[in-house]
């Protein structure tokens, strides 16, 4: 495991000030997709829906901010906590889905790209940082990262920085009950090869696309209520069908990556899943333990923040390390040596999974 390794430098994330609550959404009116109100009260919706996915609130952007926006900040964190000299990167990778989408629009901002975008708002002046951006479902930033440790270790590339973004609450019926799950966020993190002799950086991944059966299971379509946006189209899912996906394919994605680090899971010392439900979530940690026979899972292994960050999609990985590695979850911590695994599952159908040794 010698040569040079990916190594993370810095971390930065924003986490977006509207605070909104399950109560606070239990105002709204809820419709099947027969377009018919659900019959059932809305207290017992949200109560439901809680109790499924574990989440009680959600963090939204104000209506002044875009995508790009809280990508740059996320950015500029991650560029202070490096202490690098932002000049120096090689490439910013943003990974989104929607682009700037501004509030009250709904329509998908794209040109020009966010990552030159972010790359302007840095005031990055030199034409030799490379900015692209990603789209790939909610992997997109671990995607990200894994594209860049390639270029890295091939020598091409030094630094990146990876910037996971997304603003879903203005890509979300606000008349499905399964758009409960979405919120806005950001994360940043900024990788440097460095020769580390296998004792510390990315020491493995591990990617699917399951797109012939799978690739509906996620998409842009109408309003529960369409009568009130003839014209707009929001993020739907297949919700049934994407657990079962997800509970069949995801450990097998995290033992592969292991596998190939040439680990096994009593090696790992914290895993980083995307926080998309909590009971999901916690399905594919006991589907992981039962590939390897390990029992019941450590009951700190899995950090989790989506109680109260709800489902910011390629944000949540980059955030929940950032609030780690700067000590704002003090129950859990990454200390030098410890095993990382992050994984993350999403639209495509696409799954990956990393092993990070910190």
């Amino acid at each position: 495991m010698s040569g040079i390794r990916s190594v993370v430098v810095g971390t930065g994330s924003h986490i977006p000030s509207v605070v909104v609550p399950n109560a606070q959404l239990a105002t709204r009116e809820f419709r099947g997709p027969d377009q018919k109100p659900i019959d059932k009260p809305n207290d017992k919706i949200v109560a439901q829906f809680e109790s499924i996915t574990g989440i009680r609130e959600r963090r939204y952007v104000p209506d002044n901010l875009v995508t790009s926006d809280i990508a740059a900040d996320a950015a500029e964190q991650a560029l202070a906590s490096s202490g690098i000299d932002r000049e120096t990167l090689d490439y910013i990778i943003v990974a989104h889905n929607f682009g700037d989408v501004r509030a009250g629009s709904n329509r998908s901002d794209l040109v020009p790209a966010l990552a030159a975008r972010v790359k302007a708002k840095l005031r990055i002046a030199t034409p030799r940082t490379v900015a692209f951006d990603l789209v790939f479902g909610c992997p997109g930033w671990l995607q990200g990262v894994i594209q860049a440790d390639y270029m890295i270790r091939s020598g091409g590339i030094r630094r990146a920085m990876i910037i996971g973004a997304e603003t879903l609450s203005r890509v979300s019926d606000p008349h499905d009950r399964d758009s409960l799950i979405y919120s806005d966020g950001a994360g940043a993190t900024i990788l440097e090869g460095r020769e580390t002799g296998g004792a510390a950086g990315i020491l493995s991944h591990a990617v699917r696309s399951d797109t012939l059966e799978h690739s509906s299971m996620l998409f842009m379509g109408h309003s529960y209520k369409h009568e009130a946006f003839l014209e707009t189209l929001f993020l739907k899912m297949e919700g049934r069908k994407l657990y079962k996906y997800a509970l069949s394919t995801v450990a097998g994605a995290i033992k592969d990556a292991l596998d190939s680090a040439g680990l096994s899971l009593k090696d790992v010392n914290k895993i980083l899943i995307h926080q998309a439900n909590g009971k999901m979530d916690e399905a594919i940690l006991d589907a992981l333990y039962s590939l390897y026979g390990a029992g019941k899972p450590s009951p700190d292994i899995m950090p989790m923040t989506i109680s109260w960050l709800g489902n910011s999609s390629v944000a949540t990985i980059p955030t929940l390390l950032d609030l780690i590695l700067k000590g704002k979850m003090p129950e859990h911590s990454i200390a030098a040596g410890d095993n990382i695994v992050f994984a993350s599952v999403g639209a495509g159908m696409h799954i990956n999974a990393a092993v990070y040794r910190a």
